[in-house]
């Protein structure tokens, strides 16, 4: 959890997006590679995948972060990486997959506490949402964007992780900060050789 704090502005939307991330890649601690590719649920998602997507997701960010960009392919090349984002290849794995985000990350958080939320800039088109056109926005819009978007996806790395061992993420987060045990938490305790173990 963010704790409670008067920060500025930017420093509250650096921190909310690492509370979605810091989920995220929480919900991979303890598990083996194989149960980090499991799909528990009706959806194909995974942790690992979920992973994966998040990385695609803030390289696409650092792109929009540091250039200003009005407009984004939309064709067969584009959708085919949006698609290989959320699936762990089998040349691939988490571990591998967890460093990149790791790296990524580094990058986004140091890009997002550089911008000035009420910065001018521009949202290219989204005709998945029927916005064909590229509009002029606050950079705000983009900021809170990824804290809409890293929320989304930490709640689908809850549940999935939920579905493998029945572990929820906040204890995972937890136990990784270190957290003493209280009458509302106990640490998780992995086994050895499992990932961020």
């Amino acid at each position: 959890m963010y704790a409670p704090a008067q920060h500025d502005e930017v420093t509250g939307l650096v921190n909310y997006i690492d509370e979605q991330l810091t989920a995220i890649r929480s919900a991979a601690f303890g598990l083996t590679e194989e149960q980090a590719r499991e799909t528990p649920c009706r959806s194909a998602l995974s942790v690992g995948g979920i992973i994966k997507h998040a990385a695609f997701v803030m390289r696409g960010a650092l792109e929009r972060l540091r250039t200003e960009v009005t407009e984004q392919p939309v064709d067969a090349e584009a959708y085919a990486a949006f698609t290989d984002s959320f699936a762990v290849r089998d040349d691939e794995t988490v571990a591998a997959t967890i460093e990149e985000f790791d790296r990524v990350w580094a990058q986004l958080r140091a890009a997002v506490a550089a911008t000035d939320p009420a910065g001018d800039t521009t949202a290219p088109p989204a005709p998945w949402h029927g916005i064909f056109d590229a509009r002029p926005i606050h950079a705000r819009y983009y900021l809170v964007h990824l804290v809409e978007e890293g929320a989304r996806h930490a709640g689908h790395a809850d549940i999935i992780r939920e579905q493998i061992d029945g572990v929820s993420v906040p204890a995972l987060v937890l136990t990784l900060a270190g957290a003493k045990a209280n009458d509302f938490f106990q640490p998780y305790e992995p086994a050895p050789g499992t990932l961020l173990a």
